[in-house]
């Protein structure tokens, strides 16, 4: 039996209050950052779907392996796509990559400049 004045076994300190609320700010961060993003790609999906005619679930995979693909993280090729959808730019990259995972050109394919059907024009002038 150890003398009564014997320090205790070392082991893990508590952590300190000023600890605990860094990795609480840390978590709170990530966790908003994760719904953005979330947002974006859910958004992108939908682009996809009207592009492809496909089903959500399937312009969830065709999202992933376009990133996959071309080894760029998803929610820069989810933010891609929707830019895209504003601007008619997309990197060729992965502009070809959505066209194989869709198996067929993109409205009109890699030539393409314009902005998808539908988009909003962006000079505001009615061409009609």
């Amino acid at each position: 039996m150890p003398p009564m004045d014997a320090a205790p076994a070392p082991g893990p300190e508590p952590d300190s209050d000023s600890d605990q609320i860094f990795r609480l700010q840390e978590q709170v961060r990530q966790l908003k950052e994760a719904v953005v993003s979330h947002a974006v790609v859910d958004q992108a999906i939908g682009v996809v779907v009207a592009l492809g005619g496909v089903t959500p679930d399937e312009g969830w995979i065709v999202l992933k392996e376009v990133s996959q693909h071309t080894n760029i993280k998803l929610r820069s090729v989810a933010e891609t796509v929707l830019i895209w959808g504003r601007t008619g730019v997309m990197p060729p990259e992965i502009l070809t990559a959505l066209e194989d995972r869709l198996g067929r050109p993109v409205c009109g394919g890699p030539a393409f400049s314009g902005p998808p059907p539908g988009s909003p024009r962006v000079s505001g002038r009615n061409s009609r």
